[in-house]
């Protein structure tokens, strides 16, 4: 079986033991991806590409896919801590690449602790708010149809839509069970945490912002405005994607990434040490 090929498995993360569906691949460089609301349906391309820079860990959120649903894990703060505990399992510091609620999940992560973290790349990410309370930084996914969301959201919106008659049961349950969890996690208050903003000066470790040109759900400026409040971060789009590159630019959002994972420190995965390679 090649090294870079993804396998899936339930296994318990955190002090309580808390079950997560995880998918994992790859060898060297510890990598964990942490996905969007819509779950890591579709990141599979993306996932098999990150892989070849390293030894990919993408758990599905508590509640998403096959996750357990812990009572007392019902915030994004929450799951930082329990992604924390995940960070001091693997082999060395590791490059944390999230993606919308997976980028505000780890924004979370390093304004706690960046200890286990070798570089952040945060990918149209959202969990801050910058404007005023009439003023929106995201648009209102809730008060939109479900055409103009699919428009918001993908630069080819032809991607978001769902055979619903033809797709298995199975697989239906898990669109629910997603779209269920995001809710619980984004919508009171809609997709920010109030003092996520005035803690950003703690991420303390290089990151890379990269933003969608199409995205209609949190634009590019307020990519580019996010990128200016972390101390170590560099700001650029890509073209073609919405909100979701790793699904609409898979190639590209990898090839970005692994520019951005050459300038970091290699780590040293048996010891868990980073050796510095410049």
């Amino acid at each position: 079986m090649p090294a870079d090929t993804l396998s899936t498995a339930v296994r318990p993360v955190g002090g309580k033991g808390t079950r997560l569906e995880i998918v994992e691949g790859g060898t060297g460089r510890p990598i964990l991806f942490l996905h969007p609301g819509i779950g890591l349906r579709g990141a599979t391309p993306f996932l098999e590409r990150l892989a070849k820079l390293g030894r990919v860990t993408a758990p599905a959120h508590p509640g998403f896919h096959g996750s357990d649903v812990p009572p007392d894990t019902t915030s994004v703060d929450d799951i930082s801590y329990l992604y924390l505990d995940l960070l001091e399992s693997l082999e060395a510091p590791a490059v944390v690449v999230g993606v919308s609620l997976g980028g505000w999940i780890a924004l979370e992560m390093a304004v706690k602790s960046a200890r286990r973290m070798a570089g952040l790349v945060l990918v149209d990410s959202v969990g801050v708010r910058f404007n005023t309370r009439t003023v929106q930084d995201f648009a209102d996914i809730y008060a939109l149809s479900s055409a103009e969301i699919d428009k918001r959201l993908y630069h080819d919106p032809s991607l978001a839509r769902i055979d619903y008659p033809n797709t298995p049961p199975a697989e239906l349950e898990v669109i629910a069970r997603n779209r269920e969890a995001e809710t619980r996690l984004s919508w009171s208050p809609y997709l920010h945490s109030p003092h996520l903003g005035q803690r950003l000066h703690r991420v303390d470790v290089p990151t890379s912002v990269l933003w969608g040109e199409s995205d209609g759900l949190a634009p590019p400026a307020y990519g580019k405005r996010l990128a200016d409040a972390l101390p170590r971060a560099t700001f650029e789009t890509i073209p073609g994607a919405g909100h979701f590159p790793h699904i609409e630019q898979p190639e590209e959002l990898a090839a970005r990434i692994a520019r951005f994972m050459a300038t970091l420190p290699v780590p040293d995965v048996a010891s868990g040490r980073k050796e510095m390679s410049r």
